[in-house]
């Protein structure tokens, strides 16, 4: 059902069973997938695609141009995938020049008042709660959970199958499968419980155990670190996530907590 009361651009594409609420506006060049529902108040602007079976509450704004002083009108997208639900108030702004695109994958919880800005890429089944605020180029893995009133800084790397906890402060990356939390954000543990709700099984839940002993528990630095959890560990698709992810980290990853510990950075 589409309102007569909502504005919707006659080059928008719609598919079939959408429903518009009054006063949603929808601009031109957007897209959205069947069965999805825009709710009274919500924008969806131009450069948008919404996926299908999504809910869009009421204020969110989706397709906003960047907040960044370097974006010079160039066309630029938002691509929300199958399955998302996005809450009350929230932003979601388009690319710039580096990606051309912001991207948010299926099956997301996007909660109120959430920020996500220009050329970052959430993926599949991740949930944000409310006010998490994300900057630009961030990237957030698979099963990802971010607690609320929690920040990541722009060019963060967020692993899949996190835990977050809430009003954190995320200046560093954070490795996949584990818990986070203290302040400053510091390794918590491995996200066991995650984990096997996730189907993982006991010995691939130990063998992640295992490599962050390596990680974090050796007294060794990372470089060493990483040789042992090769040299000593058997191959494995979670073993090698691992190591990819920090090899690859650029900002670097967060630390085990040190009681009366300051960062610096």
């Amino acid at each position: 059902m589409i309102s007569p009361l909502a504005h919707i651009h006659p080059q928008a594409i719609l598919g079939s069973n959408v429903t518009v609420d009054p006063f949603a506006v929808i601009h031109n060049d957007v897209r959205i997938g069947d069965d999805t529902h825009i709710m009274s108040g919500a924008v969806v602007m131009s450069g948008t695609t919404i996926g299908k079976n999504c809910q869009v509450f009421p204020g969110a704004v989706l397709g906003g141009i960047p907040q960044d002083l370097k974006f010079i009108g160039e066309k630029t997208t938002v691509e929300i995938g199958d399955n998302t639900c996005i809450r009350e108030c929230v932003t979601i702004n388009r690319g710039t020049q580096d990606k051309w695109k912001t991207v948010i994958g299926s099956n997301c919880l996007i909660m109120a008042y959430a920020h996500i800005a220009h050329d970052c890429t959430v993926g599949n089944n991740v949930i944000l709660a409310n006010a998490v605020q994300i900057a630009g180029h961030v990237e957030i893995g698979n099963y990802a959970t971010i607690g609320g009133l929690s920040a990541a800084a722009q060019f963060i790397k967020i692993g899949m199958h996190t835990y977050i906890s809430g009003n954190s402060m995320i200046m560093k990356d954070v490795p996949p499968f584990i818990k986070a939390g203290r302040n400053p954000l510091s390794y918590a543990g491995v996200n066991a419980v995650g984990l096997q709700r996730r189907q993982y099984s006991s010995e691939t839940i130990n063998l992640i155990h295992e490599a962050y002993r390596y990680i974090y528990n050796k007294g060794v630095n990372i470089s060493q670190a990483l040789n042992l959890v090769e040299q000593q560990m058997p191959e494995s698709e979670e073993r090698n996530t691992i190591l990819s992810f920090i090899k690859e980290s650029k900002r670097g990853i967060i630390k085990t907590f040190v009681k009366g510990e300051i960062d610096e950075n």
